[in-house]
């Protein structure tokens, strides 16, 4: 093939609705994307389950495996698959972290604190991985345990929480029977404390650490009252946006942080559990102020960030990522630039280079992040897709470089936030971007790749338990487009087996190179 510059743009969260329920995709108007379907080379690939590195078929994709996967063109065992494999062979409780972490408890006699996302979404944790973790610190001699619980709402169905605080308060009543002290001791929504990221709101991590830490905040007699409470007084809420709560007894919190305690983040995933590792694990920590900091030990479930060796202890090893993409492309001398506003930037370079924080090369690379808006997205649903479309249009204008990738994270973001009419513009703006796009490509003779790292805008709506149409807020495990335009390619291999690592294969192919043998192949057809 003609070696000419391409253009990736990644659609995040704008997958094929399977039954038209809620898809904001479809309801938007797309002449852009429509225009494209109809005319180019395209198929769909699959976004989830085993073809991004997740246990199974029932585990929705996410954007950082997206991205590992469409940076890499491999598939890695992945968040959960990784957990679930160290928790299997019990490599988890032999690690250094775990044992130094154990050993603390047992030889000061004091508590076992863990924070993280309480759910089976698989996506930032599954409570499974606590109560396994529940069980050992009990096995093996620990006494006492805390637990500070986020509410999800966004990976699980938007009112699902007191599902698992119930499933969580059965096995801490098991454990209690014969001499163990274990029990909730803080919470709040996924969306109002401790889990924001890339630095774009340090308030929510005050918040969560003021609530974990000190115990400061509204006092309730359990989490169930909390939540019960909350929605009573905040009619429509859903989890992600419930306040923070403490569980207290006899007008004290039960779970506040101590000097010579150990505390463990069980979030497999890495981007909103950056922030409140570095107000536990940073010694030159300025972004708040933490008043009291307790001496303590503080364990990640996984490194959060390798290159900043966040945190230092970390109980299962992340996936040793080679040969990306972008790596390939530096080698062979090909400038690359990146751009994205705050909300996915590191999607488009830390997870996209196979979770580094390092260039491969900083001649060749050129990575440009756009500041988000601090505001809920629905409330400004086209959110940086404008700016972001400028940036790119200059940067194919320059020709300095061979490949220039982008995200729009407009039907990820605001499909989170369950609001169909905001989500609607959302895919609007992003396709408005794309039409502006076009006429470079053919100003430019350059070639247009478009795709998406999961579902989400596509499905915003699924039916209860009692059949009922329900918001939902969580990612879709339906297929995402993948579109050729401006090239010599003729047709694409039919979906079916083929997913997001068969991109980078494609895209090089492109530019006229063969891929590495250890990359899933390209699905151009010959």
């Amino acid at each position: 093939m003609d070696k000419k510059q391409v253009v990736l743009i990644v659609m995040d969260g704008v997958g094929r609705s399977a039954d038209g329920i809620g898809d904001a995709v479809t309801e938007a108007r797309t002449p852009a994307l429509d225009k494209l379907l109809a005319t180019c080379p395209h198929t769909y690939l699959k976004a989830h389950g085993t073809a991004v590195g997740l246990p199974s078929d029932d585990d929705m994709g996410n954007s950082e495996v997206g991205h590992n996967a469409l940076g890499c063109g491999q598939i890695y065992s992945q968040g959960a698959k990784l957990v679930n494999e160290s928790i299997s062979s019990g490599a988890i409780y032999a690690s250094k972290a775990w044992t130094e972490l154990k050993e603390n408890c047992l030889k000061k006699s004091s508590t076992m604190h863990f924070i993280g996302l309480l759910s089976d979404g698989n996506v930032h944790s599954n409570i499974s991985h606590l109560l396994n973790m529940l069980e050992a610190c009990k096995a093996q001699g620990i006494k006492k345990a805390r637990v500070h619980i986020l509410l999800d709402g966004r990976d699980v169905p938007a009112t699902s929480a007191l599902v698992y605080v119930d499933e969580l308060e059965a096995k801490l009543a098991e454990l209690n029977a014969a001499g163990f002290d274990g029990r909730i001791a803080s919470g709040g929504g996924r969306m109002k404390i401790t889990m924001d990221r890339y630095r774009a709101n340090w308030d929510m991590v005050k918040k969560g650490y003021d609530v974990h830490v000190h115990g400061e905040g509204r006092g309730f007699a359990s989490a169930t009252e909390a939540i019960e409470t909350y929605r009573k007084e905040n009619e429509g809420v859903i989890d992600q946006d419930l306040p923070p709560f403490v569980i207290t007894e006899n007008g004290k919190p039960v779970g506040t942080i101590e000097d010579g305690d150990s505390v463990i983040l069980f979030n497999f995933r890495g981007d909103r559990a950056i922030e409140i590792s570095e107000a536990f694990d940073d010694p030159d920590f300025n972004a708040f102020d933490r008043g009291r900091v307790p001496d303590v030990l503080y364990a990640g479930m996984l490194q959060y960030d390798g290159d900043l060796a966040l945190p230092k202890r970390f109980l299962v090893e992340p996936p040793c990522i080679k040969h990306t993409l972008s790596e390939f492309l530096v080698e062979k001398g090909v400038a690359q630039y990146a751009v994205s506003e705050t909300q996915k930037y590191g999607h488009v370079t830390y997870f996209w280079n196979g979770n580094r924080s390092e260039k491969f090369s900083e001649k060749l690379e050129t990575f440009e992040e756009i500041p988000s808006d601090k505001v809920s997205f629905d409330e400004r649903p086209w959110m940086k897709s404008a700016e972001i479309t400028d940036k790119v249009i200059e940067a194919i204008r320059s020709r300095k470089y061979g490949f220039i990738r982008l995200n729009y994270p407009n039907g990820d973001m605001v499909g989170h936030t369950g609001n169909m009419d905001a989500t609607v513009i959302g895919v609007e703006a992003v396709d408005l971007g794309i039409a502006r796009i076009l006429p470079v490509i053919d100003e430019t003779d350059s070639v247009l790749v478009i795709t998406a790292d999961h579902g989400n805008a596509d499905q915003m709506l699924e039916k209860n338990k009692k059949g009922a149409l329900a918001v939902r807020t969580a990612h879709s495990l339906n297929p995402v487009p993948f579109i050729i335009y401006n090239s010599s390619v003729k047709a694409l291999e039919e979906e079916g087996s083929i997913g997001l690592a068969n991109v980078a294969a494609t895209v090089v192919e492109l530019m006229g190179y063969r891929a590495p043998d250890c990359w899933e192949h390209s699905v151009i057809k010959e």
